[in-house]
């Protein structure tokens, strides 16, 4: 487990938003050239693993996604800051507050903090009452610039990506609390269950592709790429909590609908199935605003049996947390799935 906290350390400390993945992806390539497993580049920018099972004619695949939330500059100010453009479904009051890089297009990158334009309570009256929104909320850089082409001489432009200081912690009571666990929790299991299954020379029953993809949070990252012998999809994502969810940080979440719709009934079953009989602690559970890798591949009209399971998170996204617990039981379920017996 603790390789496991130290690999999403690692992961949620490289700047990733969507559209701006290079550099996590090309750190997954590495990881898994040092344990000599090949993987292949998709157009999309993700990367693909195969593990080679007994059964050829039908396979497995499973997705976790790098990209994360994050922004756009959408505008320089007159007075030198910058107007956000976000990436990913979340609310600006999730993200006041807080520190930020920005990467030029000729790769310079530049810190900042993001703040409301009426911050300063000693002259705005409505400083904590004004709406939180594109209109007011801007980027304070940390140079000396207070007109517009004072920052464009640092060579920041409109469509620069805007990426959120982690603020990664591990503490003793086993909790790991940062951004982008969202869902670099995941990606971190599905990494180590390609170096057990390396390690421990296990050959799978079907073959079995891991897809770690880098368009989710915009709705498109798992949805193609997909062999036609493809007969399971499961998605591995974050489980999210809050007023009427079963889903905790103890436990894996397995999901049986969400914004898209129930997903397959029979793999639901099999998952908790294995739960049971392996004695791995679970929580079945309904995402009433959520869509995942897995639901859009069957929008993109792929026929597949199709599931979703993941780490309970807290505070999803915003300043995200869960504990060591609910990542055993994921990649505990997760080792049990890949080697049983398909639904079909």
């Amino acid at each position: 487990m603790s390789e496991t906290l130290q690999l999403i350390k690692k992961l949620v400390s490289i700047p990733s938003p969507s559209g701006n993945t290079a550099e996590v992806i090309s750190y997954v390539e590495t990881f898994l050239n040092n344990i000599e497993v090949e993987s292949h580049r998709t157009y999309k920018g993700g990367l693909l693993v195969t593990l080679k099972g007994e059964n050829h004619d039908k396979h497995r695949f499973l997705t976790a996604h790098v990209d994360t939330l994050g922004a756009m500059v959408k505008d320089i100010k007159p007075n030198g800051r910058l107007k956000l453009d976000l990436i990913g479904g979340f609310r600006y009051n999730s993200i006041e507050g807080e520190y930020c890089e920005i990467e030029t297009s000729n790769g310079e990158v530049y810190t900042g903090t993001i703040l409301m334009h009426q911050t300063s309570v000693h002259v705005y009256k409505d400083a904590g009452t004004a709406e939180r929104n594109q209109t007011n909320m801007e980027i304070r850089l940390d140079e000396k610039v207070s007109t517009k082409e004072d920052v464009k001489q640092l060579g920041i432009d409109v469509g620069d990506f805007v990426s959120f200081d982690p603020r990664v912690s591990i503490t003793k009571s086993g909790y790991i609390k940062s951004r982008h666990l969202d869902d670099k929790a995941s990606v971190a299991l599905l990494l180590n269950l390609i170096k057990r299954v390396k390690e421990e020379h296990v050959t799978l029953p079907y073959t079995t592709h891991i897809l770690i993809s880098n368009n989710e949070e915009i709705g498109y990252g798992g949805n193609s790429n997909i062999p036609p012998q493809t007969v399971e999809y499961l998605a591995v994502d974050m489980g999210v909590m809050g007023d009427g969810q079963s889903t905790d940080e103890y436990t894996v979440s397995i999901c049986a609908k969400d914004s898209s719709g129930p997903y397959h009934y029979e793999l639901r079953k099999h998952l908790v199935n294995l739960a049971k009989t392996h004695n791995i602690s679970y929580r079945v559970d309904i995402y009433p605003f959520y869509g995942s890798d897995a639901s859009a591949a069957m929008r993109a009209g792929h026929d597949l049996i199709h599931g979703l399971i993941g780490p309970g998170i807290d505070s999803s996204h915003a300043f995200e947390r869960t504990h060591q617990e609910s990542l055993d039981a994921t990649g505990r379920l997760l080792w049990q799935y890949v080697q049983s017996e398909m639904v079909y």
